[in-house]
């Protein structure tokens, strides 16, 4: 009978002691959290490492061979694609670059990607090296990050692919295709008003 009552007694008093006080609300800030982006963002780069958008096939040959990163074969690792005259150069890599791909048109390079080796570096890191360097992303999703300037578009992409495209050169072959798609929808129309 006695822990009866002091248990009675102990719910009484902490049911008393409960409603006879005001309700103290506390409110703990949360950690600043700083962002990685610098104030003032480095502008966009056009290159990685020695080489860059806008060289020239010869030169890009010459700076893969002086590169140690890359096992560049020479012309073995060029081939001449038919759309629109483009050249590819891809080659293996070493260490980070697991493989690199370079599409010229005009004899110039337009975009650059870099498969990088997730066994030795992570996405994340990437990411935050960009961000570091350039500010936030212009966009970000699930599959990419993408920096932009008025010429150049820079994203790393899932699983890891560092991609540097020209954008003036890109847009031009946008513009191309829309024309092109516009003629040949045209044409179709013409032959299908000819039956």
């Amino acid at each position: 009978m006695k822990p009866q009552i002091f248990f009675l007694l102990g719910m009484f008093l902490i049911i008393f002691t409960l409603s006879g006080q005001e309700t103290l609300d506390i409110l703990i800030p949360a950690p600043e959290r700083g962002s990685l982006a610098p104030e003032e963002p480095e502008v966009l780069t056009r290159q990685f490492r020695e080489l860059g958008l806008g060289m020239e096939l010869n030169e890009l040959k010459e700076a893969l061979i002086r590169d140690g990163m890359f096992s560049f074969r020479g012309d073995r690792d060029v081939s001449f694609l038919p759309i629109q005259e483009q050249t590819l150069v891809e080659t293996t890599g070493f260490s980070f670059v697991r493989r690199a791909f370079f599409q010229l048109a005009e004899g110039k390079v337009f975009i650059m990607a870099f498969s990088l080796n997730t066994r030795l570096i992570d996405h994340y890191s990437v990411y935050t090296s960009l961000v570091k360097k350039y500010g936030e992303p212009l966009s970000l999703n699930p599959k990419e990050a993408v920096w932009e300037s008025e010429d150049t578009r820079l994203s790393i992409e899932r699983p890891l692919t560092l991609k540097y495209l020209d954008k003036k050169v890109f847009d031009e072959f946008i513009e191309e295709s829309r024309t092109q798609e516009s003629r040949e929808l045209f044409l179709r129309e013409e032959f299908l008003r000819e039956l």
